[in-house]
């Protein structure tokens, strides 16, 4: 009897030895595909590998883009029309912006199991974790204005040129549809978006796929056009891509090296489909799983860094508060002199291009000189803390008009005629009431930069701008005192105040480098938050 029973445990252990080794190994093979960035699972697959060596269709770059405009071209999102194939950074945002920062750390978590899920898998839990109890409301939000920023600095310009060129233009992604339609629709003018179905319960996401799952591309294509073929394809050099470019009378691939190793398929900023003028959202940076984790363990630091330099603005001296503020970090770039008033009845207008609410903080402080500044809304909580003087307006050009020449008799304002902060190099229309109020008017060119958190919001709590931009590792304020305005490009000179105002955002732009626009606050607020930037009750704009 011992000599069957040691044989059978043997075997038995053999059996499992065989097992655990092929458990192992297949676990080994999906890391190697999916990788931590949590790419498509096909991007580095057998297939792949074989589809480089022997490519079936040929480079994007090779497609010839006249003689298209009747054309009906059909392609993917991530890894075409975007350089990038992970996908799980535009989670994040969803998840970070939409649902918070406890829904973003446990997509974050989910990393440890992901890699070891299959694709169908992998996308599920992806989509439940982002989009589980998520208000259908706040997607609608990232859409509109988080999302549209991340995409137009991934997009693939090679790509794009070959879609602009197409006269109908379809996209067909795996990924919510919900997550890419409005950009697609919005930036691209492309014609019909086909993704996978959210269920929803209410105004809330359940968190699952429709009954129809995730979608197959090539098999939607062939439910989308039936019979007819279309023209031109795109896709990746996956095996399934391949399958659904397959498809179309003409087909291109795009070559991820190719792609990556290119400087002609990033798209410059000034050959965006549609100017990048307004967004939104706190981050500032791609979330990759990596740029993520280094996000929530600077969180700690950057809270307590934050209530330091918070706390040696408001207390300090100015020059004591500058040097301590810039041992913190915070790089402080003064270019010219504050010159004095001419007249001993008044003060001097500082005009300055708006960034943050810390515009008149970082002027004063830099001046060593108390100012006093004017906003057409503020929080109660930065009112508190500002460590300068600060006054509401009314938007009543008449007694914001006294307001203002009072507080000039008293000494020196600070002013931001565009009447909220605009974050790319943009300076919105210029308010012309400034204009009629002094001569000594004096423009200052401000300008910051951010690596994690930006210091400005349109639809959350206005109350944390301060100390969002407060907790950036290396935040930077640039601030440049242009001479004061000659007496007669001035309203004592003969000009209007709109040929003033229009004057002094040009000299503006020119300093910083930017555009002028005619865009105003109201546009802004339309566009980020659906409204016209007034709280209910006191119809008092939020900045």
């Amino acid at each position: 009897m011992v000599l069957p029973n040691v044989v059978l445990r043997l075997v038995a252990d053999l059996l499992w030895y065989k097992i655990l080794a092929n458990s192992c190994y297949k676990a080994a093979r999906k890391m190697r595909s999916y990788g931590f960035l949590l790419r498509n699972p096909y991007g580095k697959s057998s297939q792949q590998s074989q589809s480089h060596q022997n490519p079936l269709f040929p480079s994007v770059t090779k497609c010839d883009l006249e003689n298209k405009g009747f054309d009906t071209l059909v392609c993917d999102m991530h890894g075409v029309l975007l350089r990038s194939q992970s996908f799980f950074p535009y989670f994040m945002l969803v998840a970070f912006e939409g649902g918070g920062i406890l829904r973003a750390f446990c997509l974050l978590l989910s990393c440890l199991f992901l890699w070891v899920l299959d694709y169908e898998c992998k996308l599920r839990v992806m989509i439940f974790i982002t989009f589980c109890g998520l208000k259908t409301k706040d997607m609608e939000n990232v859409s509109r204005a988080v999302l549209p920023k991340f995409y137009l600095e991934n997009l693939n310009a090679e790509v794009y040129e070959v879609l602009a060129s197409a006269g109908s233009r379809f996209v067909f992604t795996s990924v919510p549809r919900v997550m890419v339609e409005g950009f697609l629709k919005e930036y691209l003018r492309v014609d019909g978006v086909v993704g996978t179905e959210l269920q929803t319960s209410g105004q809330y996401f359940t968190g699952l796929v429709c009954g129809s799952g995730l979608l197959v591309k090539h098999t939607a294509l062939i439910n989308y056009f039936g019979d007819q073929k279309p023209e031109l394809g795109l896709g990746s050099s996956s095996f399934h891509d391949q399958l659904f470019i397959s498809q179309c009378k003409e087909a291109y691939v795009v070559n991820k090296e190719e792609s990556k190793s290119s400087a002609n398929s990033i798209m410059p900023r000034n050959k965006y489909p549609k100017p990048l003028i307004f967004h939104d959202g706190r981050l500032a940076f791609l979330p990759t799983p990596l740029a993520t984790l280094s996000m929530f363990m600077w969180l700690p630091v950057g809270i307590i860094l934050a209530i330091f330099r918070l706390f040696v603005g408001i207390m300090l001296p100015c020059k004591l508060a500058i040097l301590l503020v810039a041992m913190s970090g915070i790089e402080i770039r003064l270019k010219g002199q504050s010159p004095s008033s001419s007249s001993y009845s008044k003060g001097v207008l500082y005009v300055c291009s708006h960034r943050t609410l810390l515009d008149p903080v970082f002027l004063s402080k830099s001046l060593a000189k108390p100012l006093t500044a004017v906003t057409y809304s503020l929080s109660k909580m930065s009112e508190i803390i500002a460590p300068i003087r600060t006054v509401r307006l009314t938007r009543d050009r008449k007694k914001d008009g006294d307001t203002m020449r009072k507080l000039l008799s008293e000494g020196d304002l600070v002013v931001c005629p565009e009447g909220t902060t605009c974050r790319e190099p943009y300076l919105l229309r210029f308010s012309s009431l400034f204009a009629e109020l002094a001569d000594d008017i004096v423009p200052v060119a401000m300008n910051t930069h951010v690596s994690m958190f930006y210091g400005t919001t349109a639809s959350g709590l206005k109350c944390l701008d301060p100390i969002f931009f407060l907790m950036n590792p290396r935040p930077s304020y640039h601030i440049q005192i242009l001479g004061k305005l000659p007496k007669e490009l001035t309203c004592s000179g003969g000009r209007s105040s709109h040929e003033v105002a229009n004057h002094i955002q040009r000299q503006l732009a020119d300093a910083l480098g930017f555009e002028c626009t005619n865009l105003t606050r109201r546009d802004k607020y339309l566009m980020l938050a659906g409204n016209e930037g007034f709280v209910n009750g006191d119809q008092r704009p939020k900045t």
